[in-house]
């Protein structure tokens, strides 16, 4: 018996481009469909800061600072650095009014700590809108980016919502045990967290995971992907990223819809398999596990910055600016989620 490897003549020739067109265009159609989002993203010459965003930049740049320069290196191999920044938060929050209640639980058999805010919510508080952030490192990096930059906005998210009235209740939680060897296990601070919440039978409508947030350019070519969404997303590392995965395409699609109604900065969107190379890398996951919806909220991290996860990961690396005013455009955002 013999088996043809190739096509031959006309006929099979252009049967088999015609397969080929039509595979094409239904992986185009899918990836379109994973990548498509309500709105536009901004573009253009960025307004002036407001008086409050010059604010927030000084305290975002105060709050990365001390993480990274001051405290440097945090994981639960370095006792005293995880006391600091446990201390630190703890303080910061304090000082914008709220009580800080404490998680504890055990890790490699070492203690680690959850520390968690609450804003009360009205006639909807049992829905619960969960904004997190993990606070430790990899050993030897000062994790500026990763990930003092998502600590630095959830203190200042903190901040500007201390005065909150929502009709969901939102919670501002920091996470131990993020990086290695923690990731995707049981022994994530978040895994910890969301299995509680589970435990407790809460009702989280919401999880914005604060990741890598704080590396922008202007430069063409600065901007990297998995293949093949090169296609359809800017090459250019300006903007702010909104991930999730499929069961969490309602949320992307919300979300960034809301931050695009009510703030000038570049945002994509992308809701897509969680196989996907990054789509599940960070606290979200944890919130997947037990079934709650939730995304990352992230500059991409190694897909543009070449600092991550090493010792170069510095505060001066960062752009305060322009996290600040995803600051503002997530202040808007939460509330919108917390209105509905």
């Amino acid at each position: 018996m013999k088996f043809r490897l190739r096509p031959h003549g006309v006929r099979q020739w252009l049967w088999t481009l015609t397969r080929l067109i039509i595979f094409i265009l239904v992986l185009m159609s899918v990836l379109l469909s994973f990548s498509h989002m309500p709105g536009s993203s901004f573009s253009g010459h960025l307004p002036p800061l407001t008086e409050e965003e010059q604010k927030t930049t000084a305290l975002l740049k105060k709050h990365v600072y001390t993480l990274a320069q001051v405290i440097g290196p945090r994981n639960i191999w370095s006792p005293p650095s995880m006391a600091t920044t446990v201390n630190y938060l703890t303080q910061a929050m304090t000082d914008c009014g709220y009580t800080v209640l404490e998680q504890e639980f055990t890790a490699h058999d070492v203690a680690a700590i959850n520390l968690e805010v609450e804003i009360k919510g009205g006639r909807q508080a049992q829905d619960i809108i969960v904004i997190g952030a993990h606070y430790d490192t990899i050993p030897h990096c000062p994790g500026a980016n990763d990930n003092g930059s998502g600590v630095a906005f959830l203190l200042e998210l903190a901040r500007h919502l201390a005065a909150a009235q929502p009709l969901r209740t939102i919670r501002l939680v920091a996470f131990a045990n993020e990086e290695p060897p923690f990731f995707y296990s049981k022994d994530m601070g978040s895994r910890h967290y969301a299995h509680r919440c589970r435990q407790r039978e809460e009702k989280i409508v919401a999880m914005l995971c604060l990741e890598t947030m704080g590396f922008y350019s202007d430069q063409p070519g600065s901007q990297h992907y998995p293949f093949p969404f090169s296609v359809f997303y800017p090459n250019t590392a300006n903007f702010i990223g909104f991930v999730g995965n499929i069961g969490s395409r309602h949320l992307v699609r919300q979300t960034i819809d809301a931050f695009r109604k009510h703030t000038h900065f570049p945002s994509e969107g992308l809701a897509a398999p969680s196989l996907i190379t990054g789509i599940g890398w960070s606290d979200h996951w944890s919130f997947w596990k037990e079934g709650y919806p939730a995304i990352m909220i992230t500059d991409t991290a190694f897909f543009r910055y070449d600092a991550y996860h090493t010792a170069s990961d510095t505060a001066e690396k960062l752009d305060y600016e322009r996290m600040a005013r995803v600051v503002t455009g997530l202040v808007h955002t939460i509330m919108e989620l917390a209105e509905k």
